[in-house]
């Protein structure tokens, strides 16, 4: 059974595909459970609307009784109690319908108003994956490219001090760079193992973000265009990413069910009408030996029976339970409006915060990029100044570290601002 598993998920999951960002976001708003269990909850609200719909119909049923009487019982021909053993047969048919009950017409618009309620958490549950994501998929790369630089440096001074053991060989250095240089192994070394296991912790996390059990994707980032700045201008911008949110469409729509139920508390004060019709016949038969018994189709034609029945029933007194079941449901819609302000003030929260650190990491973007040119004159000149011996192996191995740190801080910066481009396209789209 376990290899059956194996080889079901080595089918999903070939060996080591690479994904990128959006990539992850198709399948995670396709295939997370979250997604699965929304869409699910959708097709239930289907069929309690046809549920709900077949209330306005007729229920039919139909039956058959067999019994046999032993001892005193009525002659059903001369209609006298009489010591007798019968056998009775009957046949019956009755169809029962609701002529009125409002109850049922507001339970169909409470049931399309719960699926529109559905089909909105559906799309949240998409947003809330996908925002997730974006996030674990921004920090594995962020954690990933730290330990690069870290695996750059410790590859580098690894070579600085084969290269400066062979120039204090020859005299041209002093033994001391070296153990300038060792001293500082260590500690990239012990960062270098902190740095790998928060990169795996980072990809395990993302893959849960996913629902995706197998390690067997590479997350890798492609070219992104950043969103136009002119959008943040425009006045009625966070109230467009507001009114978009399936966060704050569902509350909307759970407002309006809410309000619904209690036109369906309320329906219980109004008089409800039914109607029936039944249909029936029976065969009686006498068991004693002397007793003479009409035959099957004659007692069949003649004992058939008709009625027809109407009724109208009035609510008079209901030891208040409709009266308290009406204000429990207008409590609860003055509980779904104090939802939506929570809503509001979350949503109005997280869309501001993402447009702020959008602007600024656009802003940190623009001064790193200028601080790594800076950083990479001074390591070309402090790389023409260490081979002329004019600078000694630990100032070159700080300068080299300050430029592939400044590398680092551009790539993470430039992830930033494609986070926060990609937080804001979902919150845009409102999917």
């Amino acid at each position: 059974m376990k290899n059956l598993i194996f080889i079901f998920f080595v089918g999903l999951f070939p060996a080591q595909q690479s994904w990128n960002l959006q990539q992850c976001l198709d399948y995670a708003a396709a295939n997370h459970p979250l997604v699965k269990q929304a869409t699910v909850n959708i097709k239930k609200n289907d069929h309690q609307i046809a549920a709900s719909k077949g209330m306005l119909l007729p229920s039919i049923e139909a039956g058959v009784d067999h019994s046999y009487s032993f001892g005193s019982s009525i002659n059903q021909s001369s209609n006298q109690r009489e010591v007798l053993n019968t056998q009775y047969d009957q046949l019956k048919a009755q169809a029962n319908i609701e002529l009125f009950n409002w109850r049922n017409y507001v339970n169909i618009s409470l049931s399309k108003l719960n699926k529109e309620t559905s089909s909105y958490k559906l799309k949240r549950a998409q947003n809330e994956v996908k925002l997730n994501v974006i996030q674990t998929f921004f920090i594995y790369q962020n954690s990933k490219s730290w330990l690069d630089v870290l695996e750059t440096q410790i590859s580098g001074i690894e070579e600085q001090i084969k290269r400066t053991e062979k120039e204090v060989e020859i005299g041209s250095r002093s033994k001391s760079d070296i153990y300038d240089i060792k001293a500082n192994l260590g500690t990239l070394q012990e960062q270098w193992v902190s740095a790998k296991n928060q990169r795996d912790l980072a990809k395990i996390n993302l893959l849960n973000a996913l629902a995706i059990p197998q390690d067997s994707i590479d997350f890798v980032t492609t070219h992104e265009e950043a969103l136009a700045e002119d959008d943040f201008n425009q006045s009625d911008f966070t109230e467009r990413l507001l009114e978009n949110n399936p966060a704050y469409q569902t509350v909307l729509a759970e407002i309006k069910a809410q309000e619904k139920t209690v036109d369906l508390a309320g329906s219980a004060y109004l008089p409800t009408l039914n109607g029936s019709y039944s249909w029936s016949t029976f065969y009686n038969k006498s068991l004693n030996n002397n007793a003479s018994t009409a035959s099957f189709s004659d007692q069949f034609s003649q004992n058939k029976n008709q009625s027809v029945f109407f009724g109208l029933n009035i609510p008079i007194f209901n030891k208040f339970q409709v009266k308290n079941n009406v204000e429990v449901a207008k409590l609860n819609v003055i509980n779904s409006t104090y939802d939506k302000e929570l809503i509001v003030n979350n949503l109005t929260q997280s869309i501001n915060s993402i447009k702020a650190q959008y602007i600024n990491a656009q802003e940190k973007y623009t001064l790193l990029e200028a601080n790594f040119e800076n950083q990479k004159l001074s390591f070309q000149k402090s790389e023409e100044k260490y081979k002329e011996g004019l600078m000694d192996a630990y100032t070159f191995f700080v300068v080299r570290n300050n430029w592939l740190q400044a590398n680092y801080n551009l790539i993470n910066s430039k992830n930033d601002v494609i986070q926060q481009t990609e937080l804001l396209k979902v919150l845009k789209t409102g999917l």
